[in-house]
This record gives C-alpha cells, structure tokens and sequence, in this order.
C-alpha cells in the first residue's frame, strides 16, 4: 500500500458495486426504450404465478408452493457451504502441512452432504415432493333418514308464492287504512315550569 494509486480492497468493492448498479439501471433503461407499448387487458392483469387471476381471491391455495419453495431454499443456502469449504480446504499449503487435513476435510463434508440426503430422503417420503393434487371428496354424515326420504321431498313439485304481488297488496292495504286511520292525540303532554 506504498503506492497511493493502488486501489485498495473497500475501492475494488466499491468498482463492482458501482458497476453493477450502471448496468442495472442501463438494462431497466433499455427495456423501456425498446419494449413495445400497446395495452391490452391481458397485459394489465395481474400475475400469480400463472394461475388465472378469474374469480374470488378468498380461494384456498396448495401449501405445496410453499413446502416446495421452502425445501429449495433449504438445499440451496446448504449448497452455498460447499463452495468457500472447496476453495478454502483445497488448497495445497494446507494439505502439504498435515496429509491427514484432506482427509479429514472430506469426511466432514460427507458427513454435511449426507445429513443433507437424509433430509431429503425424509421430505420424499413424507410426500412433500409429490406434485398430486388432493382427491376431493364430499363430506358424508352418518344420519337415521334414509334416502327415499330426501328423494320423495326433492320429487314433489311446491307452490311457489308470488311474493312481489303480495307486498304489492300490502303496500296498497296500508295506504288505504293510513288514510281512514287519524292521527291520534298523545296520551301524555310533557309540561315544563318556566326558570324564574
């Protein structure tokens, strides 16, 4: 670090990130340069992770998206361990100090990758990889009534009451009887004594 021209380690970080924002924000640019601009319903819709967003939102979803998402992240945050122990434990400094460091390295790492397998092994037996949607069965009640019952009510034919013709009646019953019925004088007059 004699040399101030150097960049040091926090300067070569700062360079990436730096860049990495440039070219983010180059891409975002461009994508709206580019990109055609015609509307369309389909196109405004929301996105739900490809289902049709038609009908209610107060439906129930598989939890199988979210056991699934789960489990991948699991493996794929363990995966990212191997990567820093190869590097690290690969070195030939330190397998040339103790033959033994290699060995010992990769037991450790069998032992890490096997816990992993039996992990998996517990999720795929238990079904949680399965991608089967649940048969749906109406729920059955055990009653005394027997079916010929239900079906001789649901045979009959019923009398339908017009309903709109009866409030119709009524309307016109109460306006009649408003107009020979007069009002009535209350009963009780409340009586206040004026402040002296």
């Amino acid at each position: 670090m004699d040399d101030p021209a150097q960049l040091s380690e926090y300067g070569k970080i700062l360079i990436i990130l730096l860049i990495g924002a440039l070219l983010v924000c180059a891409t975002i640019f461009l994508a709206r340069l580019i990109s055609p601009k015609k509307n369309n319903p389909i196109k405004s819709g929301t996105y739900e992770c490809g289902e049709d967003p038609i009908g209610s939102s107060w439906v129930q979803f598989n939890p199988r998206f979210y056991v699934i998402a789960l489990v991948f992240l699991l493996f794929d945050v363990e995966l990212i361990f191997i990567f820093p122990w190869a590097t690290v434990f690969g070195q030939s400094e330190y397998i040339a100090a103790d033959g033994r460091w290699g060995w010992f390295t990769m037991i450790e790492m069998a032992m890490f990758i096997g816990i992993l397998i039996l992990g998996l092994v517990f999720v795929w037996k238990k079904g949680d990889l399965e991608w089967v949607k649940p048969n749906v069965s109406l729920p059955k009640v055990p009653v005394a009534i027997p079916d010929s019952a239900y079906a001789s009510l649901n045979s009959r034919t019923y009398q339908v009451r017009d309903y709109a013709r009866i409030v119709e009646d009524a309307v016109a019953h109460k306006t009649t009887t408003d107009e020979q019925v007069s009002t009535p004088k209350p009963a009780f007059k409340p009586r206040f004594k004026k402040p002296e």
